[in-house]
C-alpha cells in the first residue's frame, strides 16, 4: 500500500537551550543562522527562535512528517551545528518532539519561497 502526503502527520520539535556564561552571543548567532536555511528545507512548516527573559533560547519547529524532520537533521548544516553546540550550552538541551494531534492548516501543501 502506498502512503500519500495527505496521510502524513505533522511533527513538532521544541526545546530550551541555556547558553554557557559568556556564550549567549555566539549561541544566538548559531541558532539564527539555522532559521532561514531550515525554512527552505522540504517539509518545513514553521521554524521559530525565541529568546527568553532569563537568557534561554526556545526553538520551535513544525515539519510535514517525521521523514522530513529526519532529512533536515541529516543535512551538513545541522550536523555541523550539533557538533559545535556542546561548547556553547550549559547542561543538557531540553528537547521534545511529537506528532501533532490538532489539525494543522495546509499540512499537505509545500512551502513557497
Amino acid at each position: 500500500m502506498t502512503t500519500t502526503s495527505t496521510a502524513q502527520t505533522p511533527v513538532s520539535l521544541y526545546g530550551f537551550l541555556t547558553p554557557r556564561p559568556g556564550h549567549a552571543g555566539t549561541l544566538r548567532k548559531l541558532l539564527l543562522d539555522l532559521v532561514e536555511p531550515s525554512r527552505e528545507h522540504e517539509g518545513n512548516l514553521q521554524y521559530h527562535l525565541h529568546e527568553q527573559e532569563d537568557g534561554r533560547f526556545f526553538l520551535y519547529e513544525v515539519w510535514r512528517s517525521r521523514e522530513d524532520l529526519d532529512r533536515h537533521n541529516a543535512t551538513p548544516l545541522l550536523r555541523a551545528f550539533m557538533a559545535e553546540l556542546p561548547e556553547h550550552v550549559d547542561g543538557a538541551v531540553e528537547a521534545y518532539s511529537g506528532a501533532m494531534r490538532s489539525p494543522y492548516p495546509d499540512s499537505g501543501a509545500s512551502s513557497t519561497g
